[in-house]
């Protein structure tokens, strides 16, 4: 009978082999059809029931009842495109002195694969007060419409989730949510040369002024203010005429102390400007610091902390902790790279985790 310990350290094996093979398919997020393929043949060989929803493909432990709650392992498996600095091959997976370089090593591959050996090390345990279901996302790059999202409604409710991005293993206890507002000052065109007209811009000025000086009250304890920033602006057609009209976008990363609608209301009630979101997707993410699975990484010595960026947590309705092995610095790096240790450690830190809390209690 294999243990425990021989057990992870096979998984530990299978799961470096399954990175290699997507470093070297091509899976630019909407062309991720290939690695799909590569994700669902280890599912066939392993013997696990999976299904498939245009390039997402998702799994439940052997043993799904549903009264228990189900928890989600997600992360994805679509890259970025490699940039111009690369000067190595990216899409071929190159060990090196511990490293395994190559493009979606660290973000997300590593993650992805540590999370699929979790899954696999849980697959056929009787004992669990949770259902365990895995996920395996595309577009996340890109925080399409056709990944995480269309998978969601497929699942049973969420206890919880667990979202793979390099962390170093830490704890990313809330995310922040991107809200995007395209805004429109308005004026009236004359000629410059005379008293004419009423200048969009100056009007815009004003509206931007106050984006730039405003503090939103409410501040996050693990991810700070809110920040707003205006990213792009555009007016004008030729030099001598008054633009009636200046158009500028909004980036805001929005905390957990507030709803993306929340901000649009107060937003529109400061500036003159009109105001259309893009979306109102990509919402702010946490869970709380007291949460059984925040506790066990806490045992661990790991530490808790906000991060700024997004993820496809931000399509989740549930408490969420995004954690796995890489180093954010790497992602979308020339010669990307993840440590091959890393890979190990985390898939030992995510069954320790999880053990601590999925394990049925007499």
């Amino acid at each position: 009978m294999v243990s425990a310990l021989e057990n992870i350290e096979i998984l530990t094996k299978e799961a470096i082999t399954l990175l290699k093979s997507l470093i070297e398919t091509p899976s630019f997020s909407k062309e991720e059809a290939n690695t799909a393929q590569l994700i669902a043949d280890y599912f066939e060989s392993k013997n696990i029931p999976f299904q498939q929803k245009k390039n997402n493909l998702w799994a439940f432990n052997r043993h799904f009842d549903k009264k228990k709650p189900t928890l989600l392992l997600n992360s994805h498996h679509d890259t970025v495109k490699p940039n111009k600095s690369w000067t190595l091959d990216p899409f071929k997976a190159i060990a090196e002195d511990d490293k395994l370089f190559g493009l979606g090593s660290n973000d997300a591959g590593g993650c992805l694969v540590s999370l699929i050996a979790t899954f696999c090390y849980f697959y056929d345990r009787s004992d669990l007060a949770y259902n365990i279901a895995i996920a395996a996302t595309a577009e996340e790059e890109i925080s399409g419409k056709e990944g995480l999202e269309i998978v969601v409604p497929e699942l049973p409710e969420i206890a919880f989730a667990i979202v793979g991005e390099p962390t170093e293993m830490h704890l990313a206890v809330a995310e922040k949510g991107l809200l995007v507002l395209d805004c429109t000052a308005k004026g009236k065109s004359g000629h410059a040369a005379r008293e004419e007209g009423d200048n969009a811009i100056y009007k815009a000025l004003k509206d931007i002024n106050w984006i730039q000086e405003y503090k939103f009250p409410k501040v996050s304890p693990t991810l700070g203010p809110l920040k707003m920033s205006v990213t792009i602006i555009n007016a004008g057609t030729q030099h001598n005429v008054v633009p009636d009209a200046c158009n500028f976008t909004i980036d805001v990363r929005v905390t957990d102390q507030y709803t993306l609608e929340e901000v649009i209301e107060v937003i529109q009630d400061n500036i003159q400007s009109e105001v259309a979101a893009r979306s109102i997707r990509l919402r702010p993410s946490s869970i709380p610091m007291d949460h059984p699975i925040v506790q066990e990484g806490l045992k661990l010595g790991r530490e808790a902390y906000g991060s700024p960026t997004t993820s496809d947590q931000a399509l989740l309705d549930c408490p969420s902790l995004k954690m796995g092995p890489g180093h954010s610095g790497r992602s979308h790096s020339a010669d990307e790279f993840i440590y091959l240790q890393e890979i190990e450690a985390g898939i030992k830190q995510y069954i320790a985790m999880l053990e601590g809390v999925v394990k049925k209690t007499d």
